[in-house]
């Protein structure tokens, strides 16, 4: 246990450098003093966390692949697999059993092939790379790679139970890989060989392979340009060669490998019998239509898969995707199933990536039965059940849809109350979709335990149409909740005329910030439309009407600035008077005069009629900012409030509004700089932002990839701009881009309309602002800034202030206090720090009535940067949690718990002996973090955090019941500070931000965990808890689990004598060195992977069991081994008696009587085959 003694303060606070100066010339920055109040000594404080609590690692990925390219499933072991274009690998099995990979380089995925049942994988990627990734361990890793140097990958098929990989190329060779060593074999199936010598033309890639379910030693060579050729592998010639006029895209087999099953970029089928080599015995086009000369069908689109699939009691399967008519453009993809004569189309979402078949049997060469398909849909997975003749879809038990719609924001929540997770699930469950098939899951593999964490954790998630999604998060699981539309407040928007790109594009509801209690279960959304919205949870529905509230937050002032905003009294210490709750409000209070309030119209349509509210959050109050003269709100940028209070806050670049949502009235709507008065550092003079016309972008579409490091690289998440090819500081500039608007512009919004902002549809959480070019004379002008808020003179030049953090606590709001008081802590884009403070009602029976006072208390500190999150401290180091009223249903049927007292949970400072003593305020901004001693305001501790970035996230969190500051920067660092001495504890390189979307919803929370938005559709979550790092392997999934191949069907004696097939093909003897030579080295090369050292790592709880488990499929495997060669021997041995007779049958003519003895013979040697065979 570390203890730190305030004497030492002034011999080095932190590691950094100037860590012990202040922040410059502003209020509160003043020598760092060794005390908490000037001149007194404090005593010790026993830090317990070090660096040794900490460990950064990557947990687990929810969520939809993002651009999936490529689908595999083991039938045995019974696990997915899904590849991606960014080079990414999900491997799903049961819930819970979710495993991502990842190659080292970006290379799209081509093609997966599981090794069945044998607990490995093969991925082919477009860098013409093969790897073979080891899933006997939790975290599967490469064991070799081979790296093709002249040819380009394009099909890859691995036999059932083989070890010897077809891999075909764009050349149209086909080449052999061992699985085991990753050698190529010097086996080649050369083009020019394959076909015939009179072709002239090049057959194009190898788009199919496979091998002959009847004869393992036939394979099936399928080119691009429709010729298919029979390749007799013990020969080394083709036995048949087949040819269509029209482009193959894939083949299926029939299990018994007499005919096969093509398909075309005509949207034709052709299916081939192998004794009919001229032309196909049939040839079918499902969705076209026969033209009027009633001979030809007319052509359709490409068929680009298809699965031709058998069952025992009816007709076969056959399953495709495409091949829709051109005369139906607006038809959505499709997967049809044909089953005899009906014919199935499956309309999707999304087009289609892939899909699979999923049958009772691994053996090619045995009857399918096919019992359901999984459909790899660009944006979705589904899967359908075949069994039933509606085809109904399963239910997915996987996170597929967290991008339904995309994801703006993120919250995170450890160590919740218990009872919310089951609450929530209640009332979500009762909104779930019906008409799911009641099978169970058929992706059922893996294993999955629990593990020793326990506490609830839950994630919320706001999307672009409007709704937010609680999500149970818990035991690194993620399963939705609940889900709350908060569009349904609003009048449906009514689009005048023809509809313009504009209007199609934007996205109104989009959620911008959210704040939530789990205690108290009160819940506060801002909205990009420049609204609030105040949600209370209840069980039970009502019919209400959805009160509203509308606050201007716009100076009424022209080109004058009046004198009684001038003379608004200054607020230089807590003695002098604080003017009166209507003078605050000023020139911005909502109250404004009679010419603005006509021309005052919010963006969105409250309801006004009585709404049915279901079960779950119901609205209780709906904020709006209004619009002005035709100019849009500024969009919203802090947002905080408190249950216990009663109060909800909210700022933007304009100025602060606090808002009673009890009584439904708004206590104070301030301008920025009137929040100062005179203690304002810089002395600026509030200006109109109608002098200037300028244009504000708000959601603006970006592309959903990553963005260039040029120009995003060190982007803030707020606004931000470029000077010079630099990134300055997001907060430091007006909320309004310097843009010069043309004429075209103007009229472009005029146009657009008063009541309707200029927001664009919202792509990705990345997306929520983009700053406009400058020109070259801005550029000049604004390049002394580059130092963020160092610089006086550009500070000068900015008329608006943004509100970047809000914080109710019950603090010391001034110098002189005694004992704490509620108050509000707020902080703005130029790194200050202000209070306000809150005097309510002491009676809880007067809260209702009696009003609440809010007014500046005069206090200002200030920090470098923009500042991001503040956190309070007792006077013995422990966090003190904002007070709240424990939850009570407002609409329930019992008449005491509606009209129960409420009951406050205030969190004291410390010891009631102690109750006026001190306390620990953490600021953080964007560039450093300090630690005040109040009421004193002395600033006990600075960490300049970074002098070449700034920081994305800051969030005072605990772990180990002790408090912590964890930072997020722009250039990818993890760092973590102890509190309240701002010492490091880890600064860990995690990945810079290229892309706004992970800087828009990183996230910190309790217990050593984050998160943020990998990508549009799914979520990472972090670990920086060394106990959890230590247990993430119990908590991890197995993905392997050892199970019993299925034995293959006994196929009898006389189908084995008269089937025809050509035997078991002895691929090592055909295919190894000893016959077929070492290949050209130049032609590819074996890269040695690391995933033997990393799975004794990875795997080091259970490496034991692994081995033990290992040992005991080889001994199995042995075992049978020795039964197949005495069953062999029984079988020669039968062979040989058969041939007696059958020689003694020859010798002469024979009586009845001996043909019935020979013929008893026959069957009893056949019977004693089939018994030593079972």
């Amino acid at each position: 246990m570390k203890k730190f003694n305030f004497h030492k303060v002034l011999d080095g606070l932190t590691s950094s450098p100037g860590g012990s100066s202040g922040s410059g010339p502003g209020p509160g920055s003043g020598p760092v003093h060794p005390g908490g109040t000037a001149g007194t000594p404090r005593e010790e404080i026993q830090e317990n966390l070090t660096s040794d609590y900490f460990q950064l690692s990557k947990t687990v990925r929810h969520g939809f692949p993002y651009l999936p390219t490529a689908l595999a499933f083991d039938p045995v072991q019974k696990i997915l697999a899904i590849g991606t274009r960014t080079g990414a690998i999900r491997i799903l099995g049961r819930p819970g059993v979710d495993c991502y990979c990842q190659h080292e380089g970006d290379a799209a995925v081509l093609q997966l092939q599981f090794l069945i049942n044998e607990g490995a994988l093969v991925s082919a990627s477009s860098d013409d790379m093969l790897h073979l990734w080891n899933l006997r361990q939790k975290r599967p890793a490469i064991l070799h790679s081979l790296k093709f140097n002249r040819e380009r990958i394009t099909f890859c098929h691995l036999p059932f139970q083989s070890k010897w990989l077809y891999v075909g190329t764009e050349r149209g060779n086909t080449h052999i890989v061992n699985i085991e060593s990753f050698i190529l074999s010097g086996y080649v199936i050369m083009w020019n060989k394959a076909i015939e010598l009179s072709t002239k033309t090049h057959p194009g890639p190898v788009v199919h392979l496979s091998d002959s379910p009847r004869d393992e030693g036939k394979l099936l060579i399928g080119y691009e340009n429709g010729t298919v050729v029979f390749w007799d592998l013990r020969s080394k010639r083709a036995d048949l060669r087949l040819y269509y006029d029209e482009a193959i895209h894939s083949i299926g087999w029939h299990n018994e490998g007499k005919q096969f099953m093509c398909s075309h970029s005509d949207g034709s089928l052709t299916l081939w019998n192998l004794k009919s080599q001229s032309r196909p015995f049939q040839i079918i086009v499902p969705h076209g239509k026969i033209q009027r000369d009633g001979k030809k069908v007319e052509s359709c689109k490409p068929i680009l898969k298809v699965e031709y699939k058998t069952c025992k009691n009816s007709e076969p399967f056959i399953i495709f995707s495409g091949g829709l008519s051109y005369d139906k453009p607006w038809r959505r993809p499709s997967l049809t199933i044909m089953h005899g004569k009906a014919i199935t189309v499956l309309e999707m979402d999304h087009p289609i990536v892939d899909f699979l078949t999923l049958c009772e049997t691994p053996y090619p060469n045995e009857v399918q039965e096919p019992y359901a398909v999984v459909v790899l849909l660009e944006k979705d997975l589904i899967v359908v059940d075949l069994t039933q003749s509606n085809f109904p879809i399963f239910e997915n038990p996987y996170p597929m849809d967290i991008h339904e719609s995309p994801v703006t924001c993120t919250d995170y929540f450890a160590d919740c109350p218990p009872d919310l997770i089951p609450v929530l699930y209640s009332i979500g469950a009762k909104h779930k979709k019906q008409g799911y098939s009641n099978k169970e899951w058929p992706i059922s593999g893996g294993v999955w335990n629990l593990g020793a964490q326990t506490y609830p954790e839950i994630i919320i998630t706001g999307h672009a149409d409007g709704t937010v999604k609680f999500w149970d998060a818990s035991a690194i699981t993620l399963q939705m909740l609940y889900k709350l539309k908060t569009s349904k407040v609003f009048e449906k928007q009514k689009v005048e005329g023809k509809p313009t790109p504009e209007n199609t594009e934007e996205d109104p509801f989009a959620i911008q910030l959210m704040y939530w209690c789990p205690e108290s279960r009160l819940f506060c959304v801002a909205g990009v439309s420049a609204y609030v919205i105040v949600y209370r949870f209840s069980k039970h529905e009502v019919n209400t009407e959805i009160s509203s509230l509308e606050v201007h937050l716009q100076s009424e002032a022209e080109d004058i600035i009046s004198p009684e905003a001038e003379m608004i009294p200054p607020f230089p210490n807590a003695s002098t008077p604080l003017p009166s709750l209507k003078d605050l409000s000023g020139s911005t209070n909502t109250v404004a005069s009679e010419g603005t309030m006509k021309d005052s119209i919010p963006c969105l349509s409250v309801k006004t009629r009585p709404v049915r509210m279901p079960p779950g959050y119901q609205a209780v109050l709906v904020i709006q900012l209004v619009c002005a003269d035709g100019d849009s709100p500024q969009q919203i940028t802090s947002l905080a409030a408190n249950s216990a209070y009663g109060l909800v806050a909210f700022g933007n670049c304009n100025g602060l509004a606090v808002v009673d949502f009890m009584q439904k009235t708004t206590l104070l709507s301030m301008g920025s700089l009137e929040l100062y008065g005179s203690s304002d550092p810089y002395q600026r003079q509030p200006r109109s932002p109608r002098r200037s016309k300028q244009f504000t972008a708000g959601l603006t579409e970006l592309s959903d990839g990553p963005v260039s490091l040029e120009l995003e690289r060190c982007k803030s998440p707020t606004t931000s701009d470029h000077i010079n090819g630099h990134c300055t500081s997001p907060t430091s500039q007006s909320c309004s881009s310097g843009k010069r608007m043309s004429s075209a512009d103007v009229s472009k919004i005029n146009r657009r309309g008063s009541g309707k902002p200029p927001f664009r549809k919202v792509q990705s959480a990345a997306c929520m602002e983009i700053s406009l070019p400058v020109t070259t004379e801005e550029t000049r002008e604004n390049s002394i800034s580059h130092s963020r808020s160092s610089s006086v003179s550009s500070i000068d030049k900015e008329s608006k202030e943004a509100i970047t953090a809000l914080y109710f606590t019950e603090s010391f709001s001034r110098k002189n206090d005694t004992t704490v008081s509620p108050c509000l802590w707020v902080g703005t884009g130029l790194g200050m720090v202000l209070t306000i403070s809150l005097n309510l009602p002491t009676a809880d029976e007067l809260r209702q009535t009696e009003p609440v006072v809010v007014s500046p208390s005069g206090t200002v500190l200030s920090l470098k940067g923009a500042v991001l999150t503040f956190g309070c401290l007792s006077c013995t180091g422990t966090l003190i949690h904002p007070p709240y009223e424990t939850w009570r249903d407002p609409n329930s049927t019992d008449e005491n718990e509606r009209t129960r007292k409420r009951k406050l949970v205030m969190h004291s400072p410390c010891s009631s002996q102690d109750m006026g003593d001190h306390q620990f305020a953490v600021v953080c901004s964007e560039k450093q973090a300090k630690v005040f001693s109040l009421p004193s305001q002395i600033c006990l501790y600075v960490h300049n955090i970074t002098d070449t970035s700034f920081l994305l996230r800051a969030d005072v969190v605990t772990m180990c019941n002790s408090a912590c500051l964890a930072c997020f920067s722009a250039h990818g660092h993890i760092m973590i500070l102890s509190l309240p001495s701002l010492r490091p504890l880890l600064d860990v390189h995690y990945l810079p931000v290229t892309d706004m979307r992970i800087a828009r919803t990183f996230r910190f929370t309790n217990e050593g965990q984050a998160l943020y938005l990998s990508s549009p559709t799914e979520v990472q979550r972090l670990n920086y808890s060394q106990e959890m790092f230590d247990n993430l392997q119990d908590m991890l999934g197995e993905l392997f689990t050892p199970v019993e191949t299925p034995e293959a069907q006994y196929r009898g004696f006389l189908k084995g004598l008269f089937g025809g097939t050509g035997g078991t093909l002895d691929r090592e003897e055909l295919f190894g060195e000893a016959t077929a030579g070492k290949a050209s080295r130049s032609l590819a090369q074996h890269i040695p992977g690391s995933g033997g050292v990393e799975g004794v790592k990875g795997a080091a709880g259970s490496a034991i069991g692994e081995l033990a488990r290992a040992r005991i499929a080889l001994d199995e495997r042995g075992q049978k081994l020795g039964e197949l060669d005495e069953r062999t021997a029984r079988m020669m041995a039968s062979a040989e008696a058969f041939s007696k007779h059958a020689h003694e049958v020859s010798g002469g003519p024979r009586t009845r009587c001996q043909f019935a003895f020979l013929g008893a013979d026959i069957m009893d040697l056949m019977c004693r085959d089939l018994s030593c065979s079972t």
